[in-house]
């Protein structure tokens, strides 16, 4: 596997501070779970599909990389700019940091070989550091890919050389600090390398929190949030992290921005948004400056039961419309709702007895919980909902990060389980479900399809599909022909190619649609200013 190059380092152990979860699998394999004999009967009777066939796992040591095509001279001057400690073409830093956690990425990771890897990893520990690195890659024509958590779903994260001479990743795990705490203006900097819940628990021992709960909560990073327009599951209390910033500073090939001085200007177009969303093509991220409030006081939850989807997709509007005030308010469909039924640990109880689930919890002073706890509970239930009490709302907020070890467990035994998003205006939210769903099993044949609003808006919403079906033949062939044919779905009914998983290299191919053309062409002008030797995430984002 050596190259002449790099012969002797490959091979070698890891020499660097390890991403936090699994190279092949989601998360800490500790809190992974077998499936239980509901969900083993459920995958017998629904998709054929037996969890006695399942895939033997690789150790990392079987799998064969390609060879670092870094030379030693770069790998060296890469050193000398951030200290040999933060500096490994080792194949045991390589792989860890090979994709994302998407479906597909996972089942490529089941595979001995050859992979695609980074050439190799390097660890900055300043801006000084990361403008030096881009200065060195740019001259030497080696490819930059940003990299947090690895939490990307979507090739996000992809080590990809786009034509260049070699890629790095850029592991910002060091620039971890709480720089500033502003508690008279309610405002945080946060180093882009803070993972959520370190982030939070440095907030939480001055009073204070951020609020950003996405699925990848435990593992992403503060600058993966702005990198990727995050939206977390308290977003109709707190608002989508892109509503959280009030500030960035960004490394670029080009130089240094520090961006938005004031809670609102008119001092031009907003150039924080040519950054939130970015995925690391036009910069790096070191800090995000971010309205954060008072640790809440008080928390109530509360379950609904609508008889159908359109429904309770009604009453979410009109709650969201009126302004109830809940922080989190989600929906689950008929087909969600049912398959949770028959995983009861995760529906909490026996109150849930078909139709839609909804979630709500409601946080702040005792005072203020109360008043739009009870403003909401009045809409839901004029709206035709039948309220359950707080046990299946607890029970999905205590599960409310597990969900991708499921998907895993159902991958080991031959199921394929994959998530797409988008979002849509609430005229057209059942009509765009339906053809996404539709699509979906027009080319994955049996297949179970679930679908959630898990974010609502004054005009719309998201919709959040989870699919499972048996494997037939190649999986990633398989999936991939669903997932464009879902694609081009939603093009067609007006939704949006993603509404928080980004781009990344997955959904490129629709961004012209998204866009138009025009568009495209601002993108790359702005690539060209910013990233003129083209290094910074290639092949993400822009067609």
């Amino acid at each position: 596997m050596a190259s002449d190059t790099q012969a002797g380092q490959d091979r070698g152990p890891a020499a660097l501070p390890l991403p936090p979860m699994k190279w092949d699998a989601w998360g800490d394999p500790a809190l992974a779970k077998p499936l239980s004999e509901d969900v083993k009967a459920l995958l017998a009777a629904a998709l054929g599909v037996s969890a006695d066939a399942a895939d033997t796992p690789l150790a990392p040591e079987e799998v064969e990389l390609r060879p670092s095509a870094l030379p030693a001279a770069d790998l060296a001057a890469l050193a000398a700019l951030v200290g040999p400690g933060h500096v490994s073409a080792a194949d045991a830093d390589r792989l860890p940091r090979a994709g994302g956690k998407s479906t597909p990425d996972l089942l490529r990771r089941r595979s001995r070989g050859p992979q695609d890897a980074p050439d190799a990893v390097v660890l900055p520990g300043s801006e000084d550091e990361i403008a030096a690195v881009l200065a060195l890659c740019a001259e030497r024509r080696i490819a930059v890919v940003p990299f947090g958590g690895g939490t990307s779903v979507v090739g996000g994260v992809d080590p990809l050389r786009g034509g260049l001479t070699a890629v790095i990743s850029l592991d910002l795990r060091r620039l971890d600090a709480l720089h500033v705490l502003d508690e008279v203006s309610g405002e945080a900097v946060l180093g882009a390398g803070l993972t959520g819940p370190r982030a939070e628990e440095l907030l939480a021992e001055r009073g204070w929190e951020l609020g950003h709960y996405p699925q990848s909560f435990r593992y992403a990073t503060i600058g993966g949030f702005a990198a990727t327009r995050s939206s977390g599951q308290d977003s109709a209390g707190y608002g989508r992290f892109d509503e959280m910033v009030r500030g960035l500073r960004v490394v670029t090939p080009a130089g240094v921005l520090d961006l938005g001085r004031a809670p609102a200007s008119a001092a031009g177009p907003d150039l924080r948004e040519l950054f939130l969303g970015s995925e690391g093509v036009f910069g790096v991220i070191t800090r995000v400056r971010l309205r954060v409030h008072p640790l809440p006081a008080e928390k109530v939850h509360e379950a609904w039961s609508f008889p159908d989807f359109t429904t309770g997709a009604a009453a979410l509007r009109a709650v969201e419309q009126q302004g109830t005030g809940p922080t989190v308010i989600r929906l689950s469909d008929e087909s969600e709702t049912a398959v949770n039924l028959a995983m009861t640990d995760r529906i909490g109880g026996d109150r849930v007895t078909g139709g839609c689930l909804a979630v709500t919890v409601f946080e702040g002073t005792k005072e203020q919980t109360a008043a739009r706890h009870e403003r909401t509970h009045a809409v839901l239930r004029a709206a035709g909902g039948t309220p359950l009490g707080a046990g299946p709302a607890r029970a999905w907020e205590h599960g409310r990060f597990s969900a991708p070890y499921l998907r895993d467990a159902l991958l080991d035994c031959g199921a394929l389980c994959e998530t797409l998003e988008t979002a849509t205006d609430w005229a057209g939210l059942d009509r765009l479900k339906a053809s996404v769903t539709a699509a979906l099993r027009e080319h994955l044949a049996g297949a179970l399809v679930l679908c959630h609003i898990s974010h609502v808006y004054p005009t719309g919403a998201s919709l959040y599909f989870t699919v499972l079906a048996a494997r037939q033949g190649d999986p990633l062939t398989q999936w991939d022909a669903a997932k464009r044919a879902a694609g081009d779905a939603i093009m067609a009914d007006g939704g949006t190619i993603s509404h928080h998983h980004a781009v990344g290299a997955d959904h490129r191919p629709w961004m012209g649609r998204e866009i138009g053309d025009l568009g495209v062409r601002i993108l790359r002008a702005v690539k060209d200013t910013l990233d003129p030797a083209g290094i910074l995430n290639p092949g993400k984002l822009i067609p």
